[in-house]
């Protein structure tokens, strides 16, 4: 495996924002609504800004991850995947519960938005990485066993390097967590904390690139 300072240069690697949604992430959100705890969720945003302040300050790409769950994207395996009152009320296009969660797209930070688990099935996400010339994704967001992973697991196996960002992540169960970190650490590619992304954009990319 790499090392960060060899897969992290600024002009081709893209922070990957998934899911941060109020649906997800909220107390009063659809999931936080069914008994989960979503403390972890509110834990991880400091330091998802932090890096996400990092990445516009040093020249990476920023990509915000969207969820929108509509009746023409609905079929019925996907609907019936869990329990009712779940299917119905996560994330509806226009609702409160598909907004973003504390933090939001910028000036130039696009976003995909996606119908199911990975955010790169049939969405447009691909497109926009191939434009900016991207090496690199540095994964982030809600939920780190469910989306988080199936959009890292996807990235590698279309080649792309994955840092995989572990207090910018979160799920209800502390174990389900560690389990993907794992999974990522033995299989998919390198797991770091926020710092040690910043710390290499410091020390080894001082000057932000231009990109043009």
């Amino acid at each position: 495996m790499r090392n960060l300072q060899q897969i992290l240069e600024p002009s081709k690697t893209a922070v990957i924002v998934v899911d941060v949604q109020n649906d997800f992430c909220e107390p009063n959100g659809a999931v936080g609504k069914r008994g989960f705890s979503v403390e972890a969720c509110a834990e991880m945003i400091p330091h998802l800004e932090r890096l996400l302040d990092g990445a516009h300050a040093y020249g990476a790409s920023v990509i915000f991850i969207q969820t929108i769950h509509t009746r023409w994207t609905d079929s019925d395996t996907w609907l019936y995947r869990s329990d009712e009152r779940e299917r119905l009320d996560t994330c509806r296009e226009g609702s409160w519960g598909a907004e973003f969660f504390r933090v939001a797209p910028v000036a130039n930070d696009p976003i995909v938005v996606k119908h199911r688990y990975s955010a790169f099935l049939n969405t447009r996400l691909e497109s926009i990485l191939n434009t900016l010339r991207i090496e690199t994704l540095v994964i982030t967001g809600v939920a780190t066993n469910v989306c988080v992973e199936s959009t890292a697991r996807d990235g590698f196996q279309r080649d792309y390097n994955i840092v995989f960002v572990d207090d910018c992540s979160a799920t209800y169960d502390r174990a389900l967590h560690d389990a993907t970190l794992k999974n990522m650490r033995n299989h998919f590619g390198t797991v770091a904390k926020a710092d040690d992304v910043l710390k290499v954009w410091k020390e080894a990319y001082s000057v932000a690139p231009i990109r043009v």
